[in-house]
């Protein structure tokens, strides 16, 4: 079987999707499955990814609201002989994945419907779903009602039908996805696959006095310090605003530094400069990721501040390197987390705070947690999700090519019936 993936989500520096995709060509590689991703970039290239991995370049321009990002435009697959096109050509993959939800999911539904000129073939097409729509909407365009109301339109009209089936990564993200899925005329699945972390990198024994020295000199620590750390894109929908809220509530004795780039950088310097906060470090963006795994393991707190995270990798890398976990009580995070590994709180500075402080007091709780933690981690480490992805996808695709089969991987649901208007019809 051979997949091929489309997403907009990829540069040198990016996110969660990213490192998904790189776990994904381990496993493809492993296990010698074909495997294609076709991403924006800054030139038209190839790169080779192992003996069984392939990786598109397309040359793109930049993303309008996060320039730090390309993205790949409807032109470039629309007509016969771009090249999109000449890609799907050549390689004729059985199964696509979309895991993006503006540019390139009509792709999916020409392929669908055999209406994409210069392509004669109809591969599986399948959605990833690794944020909620409405949600975006509210970190970069607009929070008001009409907003909303467009959200849930376009979901369920345009975005949910142009797939054969859905996967998504958590029961947050999810819950967009079901909602959308209540009325159409054609059965979809949609299957929660959660994300992995890398549990032989970021591992308790990766904690070094060095590092630690480092983080404190950063911050302006001492050895008294209680020595908090947060790690992941500088971007408007992760709440960065909580991390500051959070300090303004603590004493000298603790300190925060903060690992990361992107468009957020500078409000956030400005917002902690503003508010006196001298117990809040910017390291930027740290690229070697054996140098981050250290950070992670000689630190006492990681602190998440994402109430509505889709999952959450850098929360899950801190568990797996043994740091104690203080995040909100909502979102995908609380997919893995809970009261016996982590502390989750309101997305409330002053509620941060409280969790921060009841770890410093109880060394044996933060003991019994953290070690829980990494427990749960390694239900989730990279060759076991990425392997369930693998299979995920030939059981997809066998089910879209009619093939009768049982189905070892169960779907959170199917969509229900509807009318040519999208109205839910109600099986008496």
């Amino acid at each position: 079987m051979k997949t091929l993936h489309f997403t907009n989500s990829w540069h040198g520096t990016s996110g969660g999707i990213g490192t998904f995709y790189k776990a994904l060509f381990e496993a493809a590689n492993r296990e010698r499955q074909q495997m294609r991703l076709v991403v924006p970039g800054e030139t038209s290239r190839v790169e080779l990814v192992g003996e069984f991995g392939r990786v598109h370049h397309i040359e793109s321009p930049r993303a309008p609201l996060y320039p730090e990002y390309r993205m790949l435009y409807p032109y470039r697959y629309l007509f016969p002989r771009t090249a999109v096109q000449r890609i799907l050509n050549d390689e004729r993959p059985d199964l696509i994945e979309v895991s993006e939800k503006y540019t390139t999911p009509y792709l999916a539904g020409l392929l669908r419907t055999r209406r994409l000129p210069g392509v004669s073939y109809r591969p599986t097409v399948v959605g990833l779903s690794h944020e909620r729509m409405s949600e975006s909407m509210v970190a970069y365009v607009s929070g008001h009602p009409w907003a909303q109301r467009f959200c849930a339109w376009y979901m369920k009209a345009i975005y949910f039908p142009l797939f054969d089936h859905h996967i998504t990564v958590s029961e947050h993200t999810a819950a967009e996805l079901i909602d959308a899925s209540k009325g159409h005329k054609v059965r979809r699945g949609i299957w929660i696959s959660p994300m992995g972390v890398d549990c032989d990198r970021f591992t308790p024994a990766r904690q070094s006095a060095d590092a630690r020295r480092e983080l404190l000199e950063r911050t302006g620590g001492d050895s008294s310090t209680t020595l908090l750390f947060y790690a992941g894109r500088l971007a408007p929908e992760k709440n960065l605003g909580l991390l500051l809220d959070t300090m303004r509530h603590l004493d000298a004795d603790y300190r925060l530094a903060i690992a990361g780039d992107g468009i957020e950088l500078e409000r956030l310097r400005s917002a902690a400069a503003h508010r006196g906060l001298r117990n809040v470090a910017f390291l930027g963006q740290v690229k070697d990721r054996d140098l981050l795994a250290r950070y992670y393991a000689s630190a006492d707190v990681f602190v998440h501040p994402n109430p509505r995270e889709p999952f959450g990798i850098a929360p899950l890398e801190a568990m797996s390197a043994g740091l104690a976990l203080v995040a909100p009580n909502s979102g995908g995070v609380t997919s893995y987390a809970d009261e016996t590994n982590a502390w989750l709180s309101r997305p409330e500075g002053a509620d941060f705070a409280d969790s921060i402080r009841a770890i410093r007091r109880d060394p044996a709780a933060r003991k019994l947690r953290t070690a829980t933690g990494r427990r749960t981690a390694e239900r989730y480490s990279w060759p076991n999700v990425t392997s369930n992805y693998l299979r995920l996808y030939r059981e997809i695709h066998a089910l879209t090519q009619g093939e009768q089969l049982h189905l070892t991987i169960k779907p959170r649901s199917f969509s229900t019936p509807g009318d040519a208007f999208g109205r839910e019809l109600i099986e008496l």
